[in-house]
């Protein structure tokens, strides 16, 4: 059982960049060995122990070891290219929306939700509206605004059709909400916010119910008359206090906050609230497909949309994408910033876009994500390791390859075979850099500390024993570990690791060619993204 375990472990880790999931190796164990179920605990407890050691190994290790099982079989997978089709869906008449909250900086869970709403709308040569839900005036900001169009249109390169804001239907909404009144199927509620709360607990009316429809009519004209303060008055709806889903037991649709708005300035006062305006917004926009995370709740939006004799549409559940170990809730990310204990919304620590973008993950890598993670009804656990994946295979080949020595030790060389070493800029590719020698050059100090005292290559150099004073043994290439150097010519660099520390280093002299936003593999440490040039060079890690 052992074997079968190591087997598994071995093929996953090697599969994942080095890292094997022990979920994955149980459901492998399991589908050959049912009857194991019996005692999961200590088939758990096994597969935890071998999964442990398996990771603690190299790559490379792990590959010699997983060859020791012979030639392994892959199964044959049947891969769709691209999302799956969509119900109800015509050629020429899709319309879907994006939707956000202009009320924090978006991360790449946001982005996949965005690009399955585009990338639905081009398959089926629709529309898709870029639509902005301005109307929680506590929250949205300009400074959102302005940070997501340059996340969906720039970075992501989204073309929405049309760019909308709520806010600026305000005036229909406030039409329907008056329908509604003159119906009866809607009411002006004055009681606090604490007394409506626990009256809606525990299923009792309020004394505002029974109010006939003059007197909502008087009320609601009161409210866009600035007779109520802040929170004196909501608009409810008149749908059932003893309903089982407490979203149903008479929700308000409408409330009071004198608020300045980023767009409005100070043009409204009463603002819908999110279902009622989201149900409004759909009307008016068009749409006819609506993609939404699994965990929200379609009953409210659903008894507004009839109410209202809107159409329905054709609402499509998926699973939420989860960046695991990473913080996405805004609040919070908002809290680490106030206390100092990360920089901004583009540190490297967080997914945002706006950090993402920084350390050098380019907009194709979110269009394969969303493709492979595309409408699964289960939550989506995103790891680093597939994101780094999808990227490396689309910057491997445009990426310039050169030397950087992080924690930089001076060695001598007794003498110096060649003044230049020609290196490969690009694998494949017939372009190369020029290195320049000099006798005295630079190599890693983990390197140095490791190596010390051995013979080892200077990648695509030559042989020495390692030392201060390193003797140069010759230039033929030996099966001896290769390690990379940088000469007395070179220039300084600071690189930005993922958990946020700077190593100042030094790289070989071709690098002060390199631009902005351009992606480069420094060999044997990883991609890298080019932010600044002047006055220093400052690049990001990206990953291996």
């Amino acid at each position: 059982m052992q074997d079968a375990i190591k087997k598994h472990a071995l093929i996953n880790a090697v599969e994942y960049e080095g890292k094997a999931n022990p979920q994955a190796i149980m459901g492998k164990i399991l589908a050959e060995n049912p009857e194991l179920k019996k005692d999961m605990a200590s088939l758990g407890k096994e597969i935890s122990k071998i999964v442990k050691e398996v990771n603690s190994w190299t790559l490379e290790k792990q590959k010699k070891e997983l060859e020791k099982f012979g030639k392994i079989e892959k199964p044959k997978k049947e891969q769709r290219e691209g999302l799956p089709p969509l119900k109800n869906a015509e050629m020429g008449k899709v319309v879907t929306r994006i939707p956000p909250e202009p009320s924090k900086y978006n991360h790449i869970g946001h982005a996949l939700s965005f690009l399955i709403n585009y990338l639905y709308a081009k398959m089926y040569k629709g529309k898709c509206i870029l639509r902005f839900e301005d109307t929680n005036p506590d929250k949205v900001k300009k400074e959102y605004v302005d940070a997501m169009k340059e996340d969906v249109l720039e970075y992501l390169d989204i073309k929405p059709d049309k760019t909308v804001f709520s806010s600026n239907d305000i005036p229909k909404m406030y039409e329907y909400a008056e329908k509604l009144i003159k119906e009866g199927k809607a009411y002006v509620c004055t009681c606090s916010v604490d007394e409506t709360r626990n009256l809606r607990h525990q299923g009792i009316e309020c004394k505002h119910r029974g109010q006939n429809v003059e007197e909502n009519l008087k009320l609601w004209k009161d409210m866009l008359g600035k007779k109520f303060k802040d929170g004196e008055a909501a608009l409810r709806l008149k749908i059932d206090m003893q309903a089982l889903n407490q979203a149903l037991r008479d929700p308000a649709i409408f409330r009071i906050a004198y608020v300045v708005h980023f767009l409005q300035n100070r043009k409204y006062h009463v603002w819908p609230l999110y279902d009622f305006q989201n149900v409004v917004e759909d009307e008016i926009c068009g749409i006819t497909h609506i993609f939404r995370s699994s965990e929200f709740r379609l009953e409210l939006q659903n008894y507004i949309k009839d109410l209202l004799g809107f159409r329905m549409q054709t609402v499509v559940q998926y699973g939420r994408f989860e960046v695991e170990g990473a913080i996405t809730q805004g609040r919070e990310i908002r809290k680490l910033i106030e206390e100092g204990k990360i920089k901004g919304w583009d540190d490297p620590r967080l997914v945002t876009l706006k950090a993402l973008r920084k350390r050098g993950i380019v907009k194709e890598t979110y269009y394969k994500l969303a493709e492979k993670l595309g409408l699964n009804p289960t939550s989506a656990k995103i790891q680093w390791h597939m994101i780094a994946s999808e990227n490396r295979k689309i910057i491997d080949s445009t990426s310039n390859r050169y030397f950087f020595v992080g924690e930089p030790i001076e060695i001598t060389l007794n003498k110096v075979p060649k003044k230049i070493v020609k290196a490969p800029l690009l694998p494949g590719k017939k372009t190369s850099r020029k290195i320049p020698v000099t006798k005295k050059i630079f190599v890693d100090k983990i390197d140095f500390v490791q190596n010390k005292g051995k013979e080892v290559r200077l990648m695509h150099f030559c042989n020495i024993i390692l030392d201060k004073k390193a003797k140069v043994t010759s230039i033929k290439l030996k099966d001896v570990p290769k390690i990379h150097w940088v000469s007395s010519k070179n220039v300084k660099i600071k690189l930005v690791m993922p958990d946020a520390h700077e190593v100042e280093g030094l790289a070989e002299p071709d690098v002060s060619k390199i631009k902005p936003n351009q992606t480069v593999q420094f060999e044997r440490l990883g991609f890298c993204r080019v932010d600044k040039v002047k006055p220093q060079i400052i690049v990001y890690y990206a990953h291996k």
